[in-house]
């Protein structure tokens, strides 16, 4: 496959630099001084045991470079920034090329090909201006959740930290072969890619997890099993996930694993740093709206109450604030 990676950060990094290892053509789309790095250095990955590997075959541009056609493209930005490259990601599938989106938390897309009685319908606080419904074409997008873990070392270099499951999935739940084909290119290098009827429900049980774990670790600096071992937090937590639960059942969703066993699962992955704790120490705007936000906001179309979730999100968005003011001194 001939793969365009918009976002070459550390899981962008990861998952394209795994796609180039197993054999397909890679290229990888950043902003100039990723982009600049990648030419002098190369793309390393560092697997999970330590192991080094250098692919020769994938190519480093910016937006405003002629890019090539590919016939996959994958959208590896941070929530917040897809707006930005919202129309670039529309041009490269205009042809009807598959783009699958690898965020945290619940997508822009979540009620486009969903078929309820809210289907076709915008989430503000995901899309605020509808520039990225506009742009990109929903029957194009095939849903995925990343579950891998990764981190850049340093320019050019992604450590490979846990995880390997990429679920990927149609919108409307209907088999293509698109889909077969972004399985076995994944299953490839290395992911673990199943395609599944349902989407959503894989969706939430990350997002279950993420949006109590990230913002309670970005507002203490407290680590995933820190978390869950304090009894005040392990609570918050549990309660997060109780509201959210109800939300996500009241669109039919259902949980394949139950509320305790998902905090044990995230207490075992250890003294490790959530993405949003990652971005708050390196001074970089939060993902408020994906893990948090939206989930208040489909609430309310539920018409369910979800005071923890209310009261983490308002704290989490003045943080979030603070970081933006700091950015523009």
């Amino acid at each position: 496959m001939k793969v365009l990676v918009i976002g070459a950060g550390a899981i962008g990094g990861l998952i394209g630099g795994r796609l180039a290892l197993a054999g397909h053509e890679v290229t990888l789309v950043d902003k100039p001084d990723p982009v600049a790095a990648f030419k002098a250095r190369g793309l390393t990955v560092i697997d999970r045991d330590g192991a080094a590997a250098k692919p020769n075959n994938v190519a480093a541009l910016t937006a405003a470079a002629e890019l090539p056609d590919p016939d996959l493209v994958i959208l590896s930005v941070k929530a917040q920034d897809i707006g930005d490259v919202a129309q670039l990601a529309g041009r490269c599938t205009s042809r009807g090329v598959p783009l699958i989106t690898v965020q945290n938390g619940i997508p822009w897309w979540y009620f486009q090909r969903h078929g309820g009685d809210l289907e076709g319908t915008r989430l503000t606080s995901l899309d605020p201006d509808g520039r990225i419904g506009e742009s990109i074409d929903p029957q194009h997008i095939v849903g995925c959740v990343a579950y891998p873990a990764a981190e850049v070392v340093e320019p050019g270099v992604v450590r490979h930290i846990e995880g390997s499951g990429l679920p990927i999935g149609e919108l409307d739940g209907r088999e293509r072969q698109r889909t077969g084909a972004i399985s076995q290119a994944l299953r490839s290098a290395g992911f673990k890619a199943p395609v599944v009827n349902d989407i959503r429900p894989e969706l939430w049980l990350k997002a279950w997890g993420a949006l109590s774990f990230n913002p309670i670790s970005a507002l203490t600096g407290a680590t995933m099993r820190a978390i869950c071992v304090n009894p005040s937090t392990h609570r918050i937590v549990a309660d997060m996930m109780r509201e959210a639960q109800q939300v996500a059942e009241r669109f039919g969703v259902v949980f394949r694993v139950g509320l305790e066993r998902r905090i044990e699962g995230a207490a075992r992955v250890g003294d490790h740093k959530t993405s949003m704790l990652q971005d708050r120490e390196a001074g970089r705007r939060l993902e408020v709206e994906a893990l948090v936000g939206s989930v208040v906001e489909i609430a309310a179309l539920a018409d369910i109450r979800t005071p923890t979730i209310d009261a983490v999100y308002a704290l989490t968005k003045l943080l979030d604030e603070q970081i933006a003011a700091r950015q523009t001194t």
